[in-house]
């Protein structure tokens, strides 16, 4: 099963490398809401049900523990909300400090996006790369390291293709995504519920794509 994990994963970094290397093509609702779904997301489903004949409850889409769920993604999810502030500075080099003058369609379509990428990204990473990785080795902090060092790895392109960022930032970027990684991974392993992870994710994201 480790095979596996780690094929799928080769598989979604070089499709989704390729298309970092050719920056702005597509706009963010097109990446987010399309294109992010058919390289991540339909991959990963395909390999849970066609190869592994398991549930969908198996990557944390279940009740139990929704409201904990609910607790722990909001309550750590303001924590994560400051640390995206600090992500959005390195990855924007700035931050605009006036997001009152969005409209309301367009905040809301902020948080639509946010919650698109949260679904796709937590689905694979936290729900089945991290979930998978701990299930095979019985050892949370090393599945969390481990997962949290390929949601560093997948950010990687977006860094070197599309931003050019110096070896500096790149270093303070990616550790912060790492942190994000480690809590969010921290998190679903104390719930087993996806719920708290997505919740995660949107305090973290939403603060990236709304203060740019």
């Amino acid at each position: 099963m480790t095979k596996r994990v780690f094929a799928l994963f080769s598989f979604i970094f070089v499709i989704w490398a390729i298309f970092r290397y050719f920056p702005e093509i597509f706009p963010d609702w097109v990446e987010e809401l399309i294109l992010k779904p058919l390289i991540w997301l339909l991959p990963t489903l395909w390999v849970v049900r066609k190869i592994e004949r398991q549930p969908f409850s198996s990557l944390g889409f279940t009740l139990k523990n929704l409201f904990p769920s609910i607790y722990w993604g909001i309550g750590l999810g303001i924590v994560f909300a400051l640390e995206g502030l600090l992500t959005n500075i390195f990855k924007y080099r700035g931050l605009n400090l006036i997001p009152l003058n969005y409209s309301l369609p367009t905040f809301l379509g902020l948080l639509g996006l946010s919650l698109a990428t949260a679904f796709s990204e937590e689905t694979v990473f936290r729900g089945y790369i991290f979930n998978r990785l701990q299930q095979i080795w019985k050892k949370e902090w090393l599945a969390n390291i481990v997962s949290s060092a390929l949601f560093v790895i997948i950010h990687l392109p977006i860094g070197v293709f599309v931003l050019g960022y110096t070896p500096l930032v790149m270093l303070a970027y990616l550790f912060f995504v790492f942190v994000y990684g480690f809590g969010s991974a921290f998190v679903f392993a104390r719930t087993g519920n996806i719920i708290s992870s997505i919740l995660l994710h949107i305090f973290w994201s939403w603060p990236i794509k709304l203060f740019r």
